[in-house]
């Protein structure tokens, strides 16, 4: 193989906050733009495009065909930048006062950068089991696009030993985190003149109940808490994002939306709070509508959904390997979701380390401190001479 130059990080990390990879956008020139890194230095992938052609999962390996090896996952979507009062342009990297400034520096374009900087390392290594880059799209709109890239690796690719997922953690070790589901409900009422309450069904109202009984199981979690001591919040919390309804003060209003997610501690059963909020529209909000009108209705469509990552108790050798690289005794839990849950339910082992803190991310201004890009950057090299002979 031709002698190829070093990657560096930042290089690598302002190269991919120059591609506005919005979910709702296309990814596919960022994933161009690393199969060429990929060329350039042996790494053999494949490209899982979408049902559309729009957008695309890259699976890549390098150092044998055989089953084992470590995955570093990462997603390469952002999330929006609109209605944000960014001090300097979101897809251009801004390098001052010790940070780097840019659209998904922490969530989570750094790894991917830090992953892709040691391809130099790792072609050259004697690798004693492979490694494989993972990269998804439209992580942050629910875990998306890693659904079907887990699927073709358990079913067509031999299976890895572990997983790291690299979505910030300040480059602690993280061995749980907790699941999130988020819905929107949507109420059909009967408009009507403001003077006839009596004749119509005020969709508003009847949303206002739905909201206030989430309330009162969101209490409910707080009073149940967390048995392990470790999240924080230390219980399943619940949130109602949005609202929407009317069109007049003086109308009976016939339509609301609104939506809410909860995010639950990982041993706890992910549909009850669900199953429950329907239980009460049916028995207590439905009923009175249709006496008063037959066509009204409630409908709960789930927007997005990811398991939570369970702890396992001690460590796997090549865990407690990842553990002594990361410079740490302890494993941490967190109360955001990425995509470890689903690779653990397919049997892979999974943590998740990355540089960055959560505090940082989805913000205006979004940055991602020069140490923890050298951080990562010395993480992955050692995990790199960890499995060379």
């Amino acid at each position: 193989m031709a002698e190829t130059p070093p990657l560096k990080s930042a290089d690598l990390l302002a190269a991919l906050v120059a591609f506005d990879t919005t979910s709702h956008l296309s990814n596919l020139a960022l994933i161009d733009y690393v199969t060429g890194l990929m060329d350039a230095y042996g790494m053999r992938y494949q490209v899982l495009p979408n049902e559309t052609g729009t957008k695309a999962n890259l699976y890549g390996t390098i150092g044998g065909d055989g089953p084992g090896g470590i995955v570093l996952s990462g997603h390469t979507d952002v999330v929006p930048v609109a209605d944000q009062d960014w001090t300097t342009d979101p897809f251009t990297l801004d390098e001052r006062d010790g940070r780097y400034y840019g659209r998904g520096t922490c969530d989570m374009k750094g790894f991917v950068a830090c992953a892709l900087a040691q391809l130099p390392r790792l072609s050259a290594a004697r690798l004693t089991r492979p490694v494989h880059f993972a990269f998804s799209y439209d992580e942050e709109i629910g875990c998306l696009g890693v659904r079907p890239m887990i699927d073709h690796l358990a079913q067509h690719l031999p299976r890895p030993d572990l997983v790291i997922v690299g979505e910030p953690t300040d480059m602690a070790v993280v061995d749980a985190h907790k699941a999130i589901r988020s819905f929107r409900v949507e109420v059909t009422g009967l408009e009507y003149h403001s003077s006839q309450t009596d004749k119509g069904v005020n969709a508003i109202v009847a949303a206002a109940k739905m909201i206030s009984f989430l309330d009162g199981i969101a209490e409910e979690m707080r009073r149940r808490g967390d048995a392990t001591g470790r999240f924080s919040p230390p219980y399943s919390s619940l949130s109602v994002g949005r609202i929407t309804g009317g069109t007049a003060t003086n109308i009976v209003p016939r339509h609301c939306w609104f939506t809410f997610e909860h995010r639950t501690l990982p041993d706890q059963d992910e549909d009850e709070i669900s199953a429950r909020l329907m239980e009460y529209v049916r028995t207590d909000i439905l009923p009175p509508m249709r006496d008063v009108h037959p066509g009204a209705d409630v409908s709960i469509r789930t927007l997005a959904q990811a398991p939570g990552l369970r702890a396992t108790g001690d460590a796997s050798p090549l865990e407690a390997a990842v553990m002594m690289l990361a410079g740490t005794n302890e494993r941490q839990a967190v109360s955001y979701a990425t995509e470890a849950g689903l690779f653990q339910d397919v049997g892979i082992p999974t943590l998740v380390c990355g540089p960055g803190s959560i505090l940082q991310a989805h913000k205006p201004d979004e940055w991602l401190a020069q140490s923890q890009l050298e951080a990562c950057d010395a993480f992955l090299s050692r995990l790199v001479d960890h499995i060379s002979a």
